[in-house]
Order: C-alpha cells, then sequence, then structure tokens
C-alpha cells in the first residue's frame, strides 16, 4: 500500500508536470536531418520542451511506426507524458517527427520491407537530432541522450551502433540511450557495437518485436554491454494504458497475418519507468 501511495504521487506529480509542458514550455522547432544530398537535406519538424535552467542536458525522443500524433493530430500522450517525465528531470526535451516531413502518418500497416520510410532513414535522423542539440547554446553538449519507442527504439540500436559508418563518422555523439521494445534482429545481424550506454526494456510477451533477439543482443554485443529488463507478463506499448488488444492490421511481427498483442501493463510500466529513472540518475 505504501508503494501504491508513492507511485500515485510520482504519477499526479507527472500529470501535473505535463499540463504545465502542454501548455506553456512547447515550441516548435525545425532542424536538417543527415538524410538526403547535402544541399538539399530533409528537414524535420519536432517539438522543444525547454528545461527550466541552461546549460542542461538533453535528450531526443523517437516515435513508434504510429508518429506522434493522436487521432486528433495533437502530440500523443505518450510524447506528453515522457517530455513531462524528462523535464521534471530536468532535461531539455526534443520529440522528432520522422513521418510528417516525408509525407508519412504511420508505418505500422506497411510490411517491414516496403515502408517507405526506413530506419536508414531515421538513423540518420537520429543523429541529425544529435547533431542538433549539441550545436545549442542550452544544451550541455556531454549530456544529450536519444530514447525510443518500436520502430524508434530499433533507430535507437541503429544510432548508436559503431558498425554503421555514419554513426561512427558523427561528430556529436550521444552520451546514453533507451529503446523500449525495439526490434532487435537487424542490428544483432550487423553486430552491435555501441557508442554508448543502452537500456532496453522490453516485454517477455511481446509478439511484434519479442524479447528473444534483444537478449541475444545484449549478450553478444561489444562493450559497454547494453542494459536489458525483461518485464514478465508485457506484451508490446506496454508502457501505455491502453487495454490489451489484437491489432490484425499489422503484418508483421512473430506470425505474421495473424496479427499483434498491444496494450498496457500497469506493473511493467511502473518498473519500467523506475527503471529509466534509476537509469538517467546514473547517468
Amino acid at each position: 500500500m505504501r508503494d501504491m501511495r508513492g507511485w500515485l504521487r510520482v504519477a499526479i506529480g507527472i500529470a501535473a508536470v505535463a499540463m504545465l509542458v502542454s501548455a506553456e514550455a512547447q515550441e516548435h522547432v525545425s532542424f536538417p536531418s543527415l538524410d538526403g544530398e547535402a544541399s538539399a537535406p530533409i528537414v524535420l519538424t519536432a517539438f522543444w520542451f525547454a528545461a527550466a535552467s541552461s546549460p542542461a542536458p538533453a535528450v531526443a525522443l523517437f516515435h513508434g511506426c504510429g508518429g506522434i500524433y493522436d487521432r486528433g493530430r495533437e502530440l500523443s500522450k505518450r510524447m506528453r507524458d515522457y517530455a513531462a517525465l524528462f523535464h521534471r528531470a530536468g532535461y531539455h526535451v526534443l520529440v522528432v517527427d520522422s513521418l510528417t516531413p516525408r509525407y508519412e502518418t504511420e508505418l505500422c500497416t506497411q510490411r517491414v520491407g516496403k515502408r517507405r520510410v526506413t530506419q536508414a532513414n531515421r538513423r540518420l535522423d537520429a543523429l541529425g537530432a544529435v547533431a542538433y542539440l549539441a550545436d545549442r547554446s542550452d544544451v550541455d553538449a556531454k549530456k544529450i541522450g536519444i530514447v525510443g519507442w518500436s520502430n524508434g527504439g530499433s533507430t535507437v540500436l541503429a544510432a548508436t551502433n559503431l558498425r554503421h559508418p555514419d554513426v561512427a563518422a558523427a561528430l556529436a555523439k550521444p552520451a546514453f540511450a533507451i529503446a523500449f521494445y525495439p526490434g532487435c534482429e537487424a542490428d544483432l545481424k550487423r553486430g552491435y557495437e555501441p557508442v554508448a550506454q543502452l537500456l532496453m526494456l522490453v516485454g517477455q510477451a511481446d509478439d511484434w518485436t519479442p524479447a528473444a533477439p534483444c537478449r541475444a543482443l545484449a549478450r553478444a554485443s561489444a562493450d559497454p554491454k547494453p542494459e536489458i529488463d525483461v518485464f514478465p507478463g508485457a506484451y508490446h506499448d506496454f508502457d501505455g494504458d491502453a487495454p490489451l488488444r489484437v491489432r490484425k492490421d499489422v503484418p508483421n511481427g512473430v506470425n505474421p497475418g495473424q496479427g499483434v498483442h498491444v496494450g498496457g501493463n500497469a506493473a511493467a510500466r511502473r518498473a519500467s519507468r523506475a527503471r529509466l529513472l534509476k537509469f538517467l540518475a546514473e547517468r
């Protein structure tokens, strides 16, 4: 009961900060991706939430295949909630939109091999975001992190893997990275050589981006070895609060054509946020 009261106080505090962040600190910004021709790069749009004081550490947040907006074309609850969480921890927050500048609204219903916005595109978006943050006078360039969910989690893995030549060549590199339920197969196959400490937060029951390849990546990785927490009974999107359901419109996953489970898990949500905050405190 004492733990529940403590969690409720944290949840109420995050909600209050979320309202403050949404109402007062939100700013639209744009910056170049490293994607595209040097003379005409893709220009990304983002929401900027400034920390209370500067210079301050910063995080760039990378959405999943559904993008950063809800059905009303407002910034999604997940992005607002995490912007509030990081803001409360003293961070600037940059919420990056990889889809709208490329005339896409979602990728979830597109087969992986036919997606019009690829992980190569998004990796270069992440590198562009880190460069943008490092160039800001109000950001502590030595304390920049990247955080992503699902497809955005895969972006985080790719953008921290020195086996990609563009990652190795980047002048500005993240100091830490966090990936919620990423797809780990591609970087497991490539070999993972991290540029910074990575934390992966995955669901044991996830049948969209399964836990097993992420466990294997953590074991096979070069140093610094990624940290990984696997939450029992948790499916994809476990850190949200939507009820569990099957998405039949998703053609990918462990059982292609049969759909995937998505939905929140209260215990995993609490544990993953506590783990995230502990990871931040150690940086």
